[in-house]
């Protein structure tokens, strides 16, 4: 009990405390002058006064020049005044680097400096990159594949396959369309081809249709391997280009046929027959010219500057950033235009994979796709059998090489 008691009489004298501190310092009504000083410190909050900070100017900023003072001037008047600096850093000025110019060009730069790329806005050159890739090349290049997938599917299901089934059984004469030097060249280069497309296609658009199903991890993972895959394919593509391009151009040269060609739109949008054509028609020599060569040789040229395999190009950022806006966009237009290549070689033309998985096909097909290849095979112009070794089954059936065949 004498505990609880002494303990109510501390309390209470804590409480007494500060209430008679207070009484003094109470205002008296009748003294205006202690009644005058307390009016500020009520109306500013405890005596601090408010201000728009972007009106107080330190007292430097009454020099004329305090804009385009340097960072050693700015330091002498206002010491830890970086500002200088930083505003020559925004608009991409380098700085000292005490790395080698070789090893390191862009070492004193932390920001490029502004250009327009052609679709974005005038900026740094790092933001420019990022508008081109993302409001341009990525969902446009997404609309392509779509209308693209869209238009075969439309194509197949209205159309159907092009062409007719002709016997291929024991006995049946056959010419030979690809030799084995060929269909290697053609499967090495579409097996390099169809590995950086998926890989491309991840990288680019994973992210909006793989990363919410298999979450930051596991999508993460899946782009670092496919990343390397890109890289390890690249050099097996561009050496397979190389050699499609040399062991095909002879046949992908126009001529009048295939002006003829154009004009009845190849024959898909009227009846059943096939304009006539030579080995390859005019659509699949402008595949050649438009879709894989010319592209091609410009997507394998910006890969290697992307991956620093060219002396003097990729060391510095600028030369990265154009290069990879010409690889993303012209690999997508080759990737649009090969769909409708394999749309053709397989489900759109009967008898078309076959031809190039066997390196055959029958009279019949030849006469039926390319009429006038026909003619030059039975005039003897070109060698029914270009390969040194045909099949034991065709031996009996083919004439020599050079022979017209005899019908």
């Amino acid at each position: 009990m004498k505990h609880i008691m002494w303990s109510l009489a501390l309390a209470a004298g804590c409480a007494w405390g500060p209430a008679g501190a207070q009484a003094p310092a109470a205002p008296d009504a009748a003294s205006p002058a202690v009644a005058a000083p307390v009016a500020p410190a009520a109306a500013g909050g405890g005596g601090i006064q408010s201000q728009n900070i972007f009106e107080v100017k330190p007292d430097a900023s009454a020099d004329p020049k305090y804009a385009e003072q340097t960072n050693g001037e700015r330091a002498k008047v206002q010491p830890g005044n970086n500002a200088p600096m930083w505003r020559q850093v925004g608009q991409g000025v380098t700085g000292y680097s005490s790395l080698p110019k070789s090893q390191a060009p862009e070492a004193g730069n932390l920001i490029q400096p502004f250009v327009q790329y052609p679709g974005s806005r005038f900026t740094n050159a790092g933001e420019a990159w990022r508008q081109v890739r993302n409001h341009w090349i990525i969902p446009y290049g997404a609309a392509l594949f779509a209308i693209v997938l869209l238009a075969l599917g439309i194509f197949y299901f209205v159309k159907g396959p092009m062409g007719h089934e002709h016997p291929d059984g024991a006995g049946t004469r056959r010419i030979e369309r690809f030799t084995p030097f060929e269909r290697a060249a053609h499967w090495s280069n579409a097996f390099a081809f169809i590995a950086l497309a998926l890989s491309g296609i991840v990288m680019a658009f994973g992210k909006f249709f793989l990363l919410p199903i298999m979450g930051a991890t596991l999508f993460g993972w899946l782009t670092y391997a496919l990343k390397n895959v890109h890289n390890f394919m690249g050099p097996l593509f561009a050496v397979s280009l190389l050699v499609i391009i040399l062991t095909f151009v002879k046949d992908n040269i126009a001529n009048r046929a295939d002006f003829v060609w154009l004009s009845k739109g190849g024959g898909m949008l009227g009846g059943d027959h096939q304009v006539p054509s030579h080995r390859f028609n005019a659509g699949e020599k402008g595949l050649f010219w438009w879709g894989i060569t010319i592209p091609g040789i410009f997507v394998v040229a910006t890969g290697l500057v992307l991956d620093k395999l060219i002396p003097g190009f990729g060391d510095v950022r600028g030369d990265m950033q154009i290069a990879h806006m010409i690889h993303a966009t012209l690999a997508i237009w080759m990737m649009a235009l090969i769909c409708g290549h394999i749309y053709m070689g397989t489900v759109g033309m009967r008898g078309a994979y076959k031809a190039m998985r066997t390196g055959y096909v029958s009279e019949g097909w030849a006469k039926e796709h390319h009429e006038l290849w026909y003619d030059d095979v039975q005039a003897g112009k070109i060698p029914r059998q270009r390969s040194a070794n045909p099949p034991a089954a065709d031996a009996a059936a083919t004439p020599s090489a050079g022979q017209p065949a005899q019908v």
